[in-house]
């Protein structure tokens, strides 16, 4: 995966979220999130890098299982027909996946409503 790949694609979230700074933002090790590119854009953003330990998948358990529901859902033993299939499939999957997807380790609500939820309570809130 290209760096800069990774550093629009995080570039972009910042820029449609606008998260307050202290974002935490978690990866492993692979290059393209130790790159000076993608540093400064956290730093810049206020945003905290952490990092698997090297070679534990364990330390990022919340994204690989992420990914693993991601392709047994979305790919169901298949492949697109080409890359635009691909990415409008991607892209409606990922809106059904925030928007409406239950989750048990968010109460089951969708992650969106939970986000919403999450900063309509004054505890979570910064001041």
């Amino acid at each position: 995966m290209p760096e800069d790949l990774v550093s629009e694609a995080l570039r972009r979230a910042l820029v449609v979220r606008r998260p307050p700074a202290g974002l935490v933002v978690h990866s492993d090790q692979d290059s393209q999130y130790t790159a000076t590119r993608f540093k400064d854009l956290l730093a810049r953003h206020g945003a905290v890098q952490s990092m698997s330990r090297r070679g534990n998948c364990y330390d990022n358990a919340h994204a690989e299982s992420f990914w693993s529901r991601f392709k047994a859902e979305l790919l169901d033993g298949g492949s697109f027909p080409g890359l635009a299939e691909a990415k409008l499939e991607i892209s409606h999957h990922i809106a059904y996946y925030n928007a409406e997807r239950r989750h048990s380790a968010l109460g089951y609500l969708a992650p969106n409503h939970f986000e919403t939820q999450l900063q309509t309570t004054s505890q979570f809130c910064p001041a």
